[in-house]
């Protein structure tokens, strides 16, 4: 059953709110904004403690200003890096790091960490500021950013971490985890559950650790001998992550993702895959036959882009497949990616 909801605006109110944006200027998604001012309304009756009125409207804030800040750079991918605030300068691990930053520009990638210390600068030192966006959280210890992304326009500190994760997530192309402590195996875990119940979409996600190190392998033995074994995940859960020992293995793995693959769009009851290249009619033969198991109704094949698609301008030049994908298994529709990207 759905939650009891209030009833909307009264005909009147609307038209006040329609005219107040009219007095604004109007701007981008006007129906949207009314829907948001009427919920921000109806605040008035529904929410009676202070603090959490207050969640709502620092999330609204955060989440608008950050969306502001990388509106100039969509089109541009980006990977995020995660690891420990502790890792220390001149350390295997955080020299890893700023070759990872320094390779992920070299190949056109921006770079977005949580702008604290260790980890997160070795990549901002790597990349340089001018590739950069620093995800900053407001601690009491941590009174600022790290100095190569502090005082740049592309630094947004937040409040609360689930903004400031969505704002990774939502903004992100591929994941680099670094070992780290509690909160990079939160981040991790975070973005692998999110592309396991597709409520993020598809990307890399590479665990990178020195050759010969064993905090990822271990992780990775610790998931099939406890998840796996048992029944908890699926072994198609385990394509959802690569485990990578150089810099230049973990920036190949991110750039195979899109060789030929751009992006997902779902409309209705189709998957819409944008690619780079047109698969052949042989190629189209062989995905219906190896992924049946995760096709219902529309088998793939290639289109052109839906009315959905032409209405809002979302890369209509590029050529396309769809079908009918039954929304659960993941971990095999990012193994059909990488069978498109190898085609």
């Amino acid at each position: 059953m759905k939650p009891r909801e209030r009833p909307s605006v009264s005909p009147g109110l609307r038209r006040k709110i329609e005219e107040l944006i009219q007095a604004q200027g109007g701007g981008y998604n006007e129906e949207i904004v009314v829907d948001v001012i009427e919920n921000a309304l109806k605040l008035l009756k529904d929410v009676k403690h202070r603090g959490d009125a207050r969640v709502i409207q620092t999330t609204l804030r955060e989440l608008r200003y950050a969306f502001r800040v990388f509106a100039p750079y969509s089109e541009q991918r980006k990977i995020t890096i995660f690891g420990s605030a502790r890792t220390r300068p001149g350390t295997s691990e955080y020299r890893l790091a700023v070759e990872t930053g320094r390779l992920a520009a070299e190949a056109g990638f921006m770079i977005i960490t949580g702008a604290g210390p260790g980890i997160m600068q070795a990549g901002h030192e790597g990349a340089g500021p001018e590739m950069s966006f620093g995800v900053s959280i407001r601690l009491p210890w941590e009174p600022s950013a790290n100095p190569v992304i502090d005082k740049d326009s592309k630094h947004i500190a937040f409040k609360y971490f689930f903004t400031r994760k969505l704002t990774f997530l939502r903004h992100s192309d591929a994941i680099v985890l670094f070992p780290g402590g509690f909160g990079t195996l939160d981040e991790g875990f975070e973005a692998l559950t999110l592309m396991q119940t597709g409520k993020s979409r598809l990307m890399p996600l590479v665990l990178l650790e020195k050759p010969g190190g064993t905090y990822w392998t271990m992780w990775q033995a610790q998931v099939r001998d406890h998840l796996l074994r048992s029944e908890l995940i699926s072994n198609e859960d385990l394509n959802l992550f690569q485990i990578a020992e150089t810099a230049e293995q973990a920036i190949k793995m991110v750039q195979r993702f899109y060789r030929n693959y751009h992006s997902t769009r779902y409309v209705r009851d189709l998957t819409v895959l944008r690619l780079q290249h047109t698969p052949t009619a042989s190629s189209i033969a062989a995905l219906n036959e190896d992924f049946r198991d995760i096709i219902t109704g529309e088998p793939v094949r290639v289109t052109g882009p839906t009315p959905e698609e032409l209405e809002d301008g979302d890369h209509v030049g590029l050529p396309r497949i769809s079908f009918g994908f039954n929304r659960r298994n993941y971990g095999r529709l990012r193994l059909l990616i990488d069978t498109v990207n190898g085609l």
